[in-house]
């Protein structure tokens, strides 16, 4: 297939004639320019009328599995650069298995990160977009750095650090639409550099094909070819995709009773050498288990993590069609969930960590963040001298439950907590408490929790008490206090939480507890019906160390 690449232009700045550098996997149509040093990885697909242009900006990258849709354009100034995952500068980076939709603008400096989404007519410039970001349509986000998981709504205008901060986390469901576009495009990508082979597509020119699960694609069985009585079209296309892609197959297995406390239990391992054997032990792990959720992943032998987890059967008998039509259930009522969407187990725990604990872990694993423990008695609990507990160096949330459960055995009668780390700032991004003297293992708080101010409860506060708050938010106002950080609320209705639009009423001046306490029960009275949040402020870093929802509608 002939592609249209050239090399860069001699120029005052460059006069390599730098040429692209293509993946023998990669799709890149003939109606798209590319110009320069573009490097493009494995099983990557260029639609047309696309322009990739490192003629002043240079180099690019283009990492694997990624699909760049019609008319999409990547150009950079001549100055400033990025650091991608490999360290390197580069003007533009583009992490794999991330998607550029139709019309998006990159612009360099900027940086996407993988499992990325960039949305039809949006524009990234100057700025990096964190791994598994979802921006949806015609939105601008120029001069910032989006954390990672972060959803930037459609029509939205992120030109400030502090608009970038306060934007949504991405919902399962969103990872699910994200994961199914890279499907897509990867069967588009397969299926047509078929046509484009005269071996591949002469036995195909007269058979009907009504969509693209039916096509036989690099040899792979066609899924219309399987048999299966029980299994959809778009499962099986699933397991095809994961297969293709050198992911394990792995399968699971929970009733009823335990599928709230996301007991999973492993099916037989499936060692599959094609569709056929796949689909054949998938349909053993149903029959097996009728009445019960069974749910299909992937699992990347090289990051030894989970992807595309999807449940595919359920108790009344239900089988789901895959990963296109799959919608997160709701939580149930001790705020477990049926799938997570990011590749992490839920069969963590044995109901000693709460479910909030274990969406944090998820969540802080999924992020790339690292994970430990500290623990401190009564007595110096006054004092903030915490003491880590034994360092966790650990990728599963399995493991991570575990070793959160060793220290509060080790560590009885006294506080423990969940410290989450962003290892490349170097900074603390969660602290949250999940044991106290008295045995309680308290619910998740911190700045990724999602826990309400309970009932009226007794502060445990040996200088304050509350009628409103519960022992966890006196706790986190304390330490606030206590640490000589300054205090903030927030406050959002429900119309505007989904755009990340609070409106704040300004630092609390309070030298005491008591005072801070009743700052913030008066702010419960004055917005009831709203979002509530607490924030702590490090007045010399200028940034924030804790956000804490209080308070919902």
């Amino acid at each position: 297939m002939a592609v249209r690449s050239t090399a860069a232009p001699p120029t005052p700045w460059s006069r390599s004639l730098a040429e692209a550098q293509i993946h023998e996997t990669a799709f890149v149509h003939p109606f798209s320019n590319i110009i320069g040093d573009v490097r493009i990885g494995a099983n990557v697909i260029i639609a047309p009328g696309t322009s990739i242009r490192a003629d002043e900006g240079t180099p690019f990258y283009i990492g694997e599995n990624t699909n760049i849709q019609d008319g999409v354009v990547i150009h950079g100034l001549e100055r400033g650069r990025v650091v991608g995952d490999d360290n390197e500068e580069y003007s533009v980076w583009v992490g794999n298995n991330s998607s550029l939709t139709h019309m998006a603008l990159i612009h360099g400096p900027a940086y996407v990160g993988e499992n990325s989404f960039i949305g039809f007519r949006s524009t990234v410039f100057n700025a990096k977009v964190g791994a598994g970001c979802i921006v949806m349509m015609h939105a601008l986000v120029k001069d910032v750095e989006v954390p990672p998981g972060k959803y930037v709504p459609s029509g939205a205008i992120i030109t400030t650090q502090k608009q970038a901060d306060r934007l949504p986390d991405v919902q399962p469901q969103d990872k699910d639409f994200a994961h199914h576009v890279i499907g897509i495009n990867q069967a588009l990508r397969t299926g047509y550099l078929c046509a484009a082979d005269n071996k591949c597509i002469a036995p195909l020119r007269n058979e009907q094909v009504n969509s693209y699960t039916s096509n036989q694609i690099n040899g792979l069985e066609r899924s219309s070819e399987v048999a299966s009585n029980s299994l959809g079209a778009e499962t099986i296309e699933q397991l095809r995709y994961l297969l293709e892609q050198g992911y394990k197959i792995g399968t699971e297995h929970v009733d009823q009773r335990r599928f709230r406390t996301g007991s999973w239990t492993s099916c037989q391992p499936i060692e599959a050498r094609s569709l056929g054997d796949a689909v054949a032990a998938l349909e053993t792990c149903l029959a097996d288990h009728s009445g019960e959720y069974v749910r299909l992943f992937g699992i990347d032998p090289k990051g030894k993590r989970r992807v595309l987890e999807t449940i595919i059967q359920r108790p009344d008998g239900v089988v789901a069609g895959g990963s296109s039509n799959f919608k997160a259930p709701a939580a149930s009522s001790n705020g477990s969930y049926s799938s997570n969407g990011n590749g992490y187990s839920n069969g963590a725990g044995n109901g000693r960590i709460s479910a909030e604990t274990l969406d944090q872990i998820r969540q802080l694993l999924a992020n790339g963040y690292k994970i430990g423990t500290e623990h401190v008695d009564e007595r110096r609990f006054r004092t903030g001298s915490w003491n880590s507990c034994k360092p966790i160096d650990a990728t599963s949330a399995n493991e991570v439950v575990s070793a959160l459960e060793e220290c509060i055995d080790n560590h009885q009668g006294e506080y423990v907590r969940l410290i989450g780390i962003d290892p490349k700032a170097k900074r603390r991004v969660l602290e949250s408490i999940i044991q106290r003297p008295n045995g309680q293992v308290a619910p998740a708080t911190g700045s990724s929790q999602k826990t309400v101010a309970s009932a009226p409860a007794p502060s445990r506060s040996a200088t304050a008490t509350a009628t409103r708050l519960s022992a966890e938010v006196v706790d986190q106002i304390r330490q606030i206090i206590s640490g000589g950080y300054k205090l903030s609320i927030e406050h959002v209705d429900q119309r505007r939480f989904r755009t990340g639009s609070w409106s704040s009423t300004g630092p609390i001046a309070a030298t005491s507890d008591r005072e801070a306490i009743a700052a913030v029960e008066a702010a419960l009275s004055e917005f009831a019906g709203e979002y509530i949040r607490i924030i702590g402020i490090d007045p010399k870093a200028k940034r924030r160390v804790l956000e804490s929802i209080i308070q919902r509608p």
